[in-house]
């Protein structure tokens, strides 16, 4: 199988190479390569290399400068992934799409399911959901659309929250984090499995003529704000030795950081149909981040 991988030098698309399954002839362009900004260069890479799947791990993912720079925003994370649909529509090849608890607003006390309508609050999100959108649109049936939201998407290379607060924790005698947003972190390591077990359970539905589902939620189980989240990254890194000192983490609510953008007070994916789609064990997040810790290559702060 053939598989066009977008993203591959991020976070995530670093675990998906390494996750890899033998059978899979895997193709990792650079950016440079494959620019999802310039649409038309990156129609014809898709239909010159007709892939059996593209994973697209590739993302505009800063939120506040997403407020600034939103045309840009748009044009990757919306745009990008219509201009791979509208390629695949015309080779055939099927979509994996990732995308993020924030196309929802927040505003609910219970976790979000897949078929809710979205309701981003903020740029980002706007141009996330309008990337499912225009995917669903190109690529309406066959099993082809395959969007996959995550959240909270924390490991050990890249930039993300957790390399951050190991960061401030060796710097500063103190930070601040907010303490009133709630969702559910996730590793790359267990995201990169969620993924592959999809493309495998999509290609097993499409053999046997079943319908497999459009939209798709994963994460680790397990409910946190950022500060929780935050405490248990110090605890860890003070047991494992990653940082020999570290200093106080204080809660804040939202209004008390300075921000350029809203962001959902309350955005947990309900991954219960997913995970018994796919075939996925539960796993605490915290579990999952301890893992996530100690099988990687140490982490350079």
């Amino acid at each position: 199988m053939k598989i066009l991988l977008i993203g591959s030098t991020g976070q995530l698309g670093r675990e998906i190479i390494k996750s890899s399954p033998n059978d899979i002839y895997l193709i990792t362009p650079s950016r440079l390569e494959f620019d999802l900004k310039k649409t038309k260069e990156c129609y014809e890479y898709i239909l010159n290399l007709s892939p059996d799947w593209i994973i697209n791990s590739g993302a505009f993912t800063n939120v506040e400068k997403a407020e600034i720079e939103e045309e840009l925003a748009y044009k990757i994370n919306a745009l990008g992934p219509q201009i791979l649909a509208k390629a695949l529509s015309k080779s055939g090849g099927k979509l994996l799409q990732i995308s993020t608890d924030y196309v929802f607003n927040g505003q609910q006390n219970y976790p979000y399911k897949t078929d809710q309508k979205v309701s981003p609050i903020n740029k980002y999100g706007f141009s996330k959901a309008k990337g499912e959108e225009y995917i669903k649109q190109y690529l309406p049936s066959n099993n082809q659309s395959n969007i996959l939201r995550t959240s909270w998407l924390v490991g050990p290379n890249g930039n993300n929250f957790a390399l951050k607060i190991m960061q401030l924790l060796n710097n500063r005698d103190e930070i601040k984090v907010i303490c009133d947003q709630i969702s559910s972190p996730t590793t790359t390591l267990s995201l990169a499995d969620a993924i592959w077990k999809t493309i495998k359970k999509n290609e097993e539905y499409t053999k046997k003529n079943k319908s497999f589902p459009i939209i798709n939620h994963f994460c680790n189980d397990g409910l946190a704000s950022w500060y929780d989240l935050a405490v248990t990254i110090k605890d860890i890194c003070l047991e494992t030795g990653l940082i020999k000192k570290a200093g106080e983490i204080k809660p804040i609510q939202s209004n008390e950081y300075p921000s350029k953008t809203q962001r959902p007070k309350y955005s947990v994916l309900d991954t219960f149909k997913t995970k018994k789609t796919i075939g996925l064990k539960n796993s605490h997040w915290r579990n999952e981040l301890l893992k996530c810790f100690n099988n990687s290559s140490p982490l350079k702060i």
